[in-house]
């Protein structure tokens, strides 16, 4: 029968591989009694993350109630593509209980929480809460937030001077519009790596907000599901360096495609990425490829030099063994042909 409750949707978001996926998955295989649906915004041409949750399908989130857009910021094509989405998922038979959303890491989520005011979900759906995931190791070294003290001392000394980073820009919108904040992979980043990482947060937070330790992404859905936060109507709460723009940009980031033949050895795939964040500044790599006498697809995921590698599915028959890389960097920094010149070194001798 027609319900007059609104659908709840909660929003993941989070830096380059803070672990969005990872935590869905989870999510997906404990529902804590809930029908799931997943809305994964990928940033770049080739789709990860929806091909990895849809391989983690279950009856309480089948492969149906999982949808990718790759086409852009789903908050720039409301229009087009987010609002069709919503749509479709909420005509399933039968209805999801709970729509996931993960952001793409380069997402600024205030945006997105906009669109929700478009009239023709604006009745039918609630933003139930933010997330926000944030990489503890990384934040306590310092690389997506500057040395707050620094700054702000500078700051006071002349109005003028504005030292912040478009990485800092994303990571600080992403916690300032959070209910509640993730910090993954506290076991990398040791207790006092998590200390500063918590310290980082505070300095950053608009408001006091609860910071929860998460490993592999397994975290109680009673902890970060029914938050009941209708965000979409307490945007004052959650300030964007971006407020009172027109738009947001996205020109700070692009992305490459590398396509790779087939591989004979993992750990050669591994040492090229690895080489790629030593000489260029490149801050995510995401992709799979064939190797050689395998059936299965290597999945491959990096943030810098840290690589993470696993055999996912069977190819298709008839699939070609083709291996692509999503490469992502700071828009300065994208350089197809060195990229693609330290990744597939056969083309450098080809030429």
């Amino acid at each position: 029968m027609p319900t007059l409750e609104k659908l709840p949707v909660t929003v993941i978001t989070g830096f380059l591989g803070s672990g969005k996926t990872t935590l869905i998955t989870q999510l997906m295989q404990n529902p804590g009694g809930r029908r799931l649906a997943v809305i994964v915004n990928e940033f770049g041409d080739v789709g990860v993350d929806g091909d990895i949750l849809k391989g983690c399908a279950i009856p309480e989130c089948p492969a149906e109630n999982i949808m990718e857009l790759a086409n852009g910021c789903i908050c720039c094509t409301v229009a087009d593509d987010f609002i069709p989405t919503i749509e479709a998922l909420m005509a399933l038979d039968p209805r999801p209980d709970h729509i996931l959303i993960e952001t793409s890491g380069l997402a600024l989520p205030k945006p997105l929480l906009k669109a929700f005011d478009w009239p023709d979900i604006r009745s039918k759906i609630t933003v139930d809460g933010v997330i926000a995931l944030a990489d503890a190791e990384a934040v306590a070294a310092g690389r997506f937030a500057p040395d707050v003290e620094a700054v702000d001392r500078q700051r006071l000394a002349d109005d003028s001077l504005d030292h912040e980073t478009p990485l800092s820009e994303v990571f600080e919108d992403q916690i300032s519009c959070a209910d509640i904040i993730l910090l993954t992979k506290p076991d990398l980043a040791g207790p006092d790596g998590l200390e500063r990482a918590r310290a980082v947060i505070a300095a950053e937070a608009p408001r006091p907000i609860p910071v929860v330790e998460v490993a592999e992404g397994v975290v109680d859905p009673r902890v970060i599901l029914g938050l009941e936060a209708a965000a979409e109507d307490d945007l004052e709460a959650r300030p964007s360096h971006h407020d009172g723009a027109d738009d947001h940009e996205h020109e700070d980031f692009d992305s490459v495609v590398i396509d790779i033949p087939e591989i004979a050895d993992p750990a050669q795939l591994v040492a090229r990425i690895e080489e790629l964040a030593r000489r260029k500044n490149i801050l995510r790599v995401k992709g799979y490829a064939a190797v050689t006498g395998k059936p299965m697809r290597l999945l491959v995921q990096a943030v810098g030099a840290r690589v993470r590698h696993q055999f996912d599915r069977f190819w298709a028959e008839g699939e070609a063994r083709q291996g692509r890389l999503v490469v992502i960097a700071e828009h300065d920094d994208i350089d197809a042909a060195a990229i693609r010149d330290i990744l597939v070194p056969e083309t450098t001798e080809a030429a």
